[in-house]
């Protein structure tokens, strides 16, 4: 290994952490601002309805979601859409980290299950905008993704 591979390496670990970090903020400020739509069937809804709200498309997943068909169609086609309307994409891999940032219970006390966090889509009102460095960052790092022709960029989110 070259000294620039071993530097560029160390770099790009140290963006995908700045990034990962950027959008965990996002995530809780959208949150509290309550522009989160959480779930496949309720984001592909507001897509369908509102599309030019929404500013970042997040699918999750792990390792063991990757045999499932039905939500790899999904993803398919909520990605295609968001290419079609110029919607930053990010996948993501970390479902339990993804679920303590947000706050979920595996379980509520009723016993419900837990909402689908395979999806989940960042609106920005044009009413009160979001008004965060983190969506900048994370834009900006989807768009940088773009420039090297990385459609879908990906990230891992550590345990924390």
């Amino acid at each position: 290994m070259t000294l620039e591979e071993v530097v560029g390496t160390n770099s790009t670990d140290k963006k995908m952490e700045t990034v990962s970090q950027a959008l965990e903020e996002l995530l809780v400020a959208a949150q509290r601002q309550d522009c989160l739509t959480v779930g496949v069937y309720e984001s592909a809804k507001l897509m369908n309805v509102d599309p030019d709200s929404v500013v970042l498309c997040l699918l999750a997943t792990d390792e063991e979601d990757e045999d499932d068909i039905a939500l790899q169609i999904h993803f398919t086609l909520l990605q295609a859409f968001c290419c079609d309307n110029d919607i930053n994409i990010l996948r993501v891999s970390g479902m339990r980290r993804l679920s303590q940032v947000l706050g979920e219970d595996t379980e509520d006390s009723n016993g419900n299950e837990p909402r689908d966090l395979h999806c989940i889509l960042v609106t920005n009102p044009p009413v009160q905008p979001l008004q965060c460095q983190a969506l900048q960052d994370v834009s900006s790092f989807c768009e940088e993704s773009r420039c090297r022709n990385q459609w879908v960029p990906c990230l891992e989110l550590q345990d924390g």
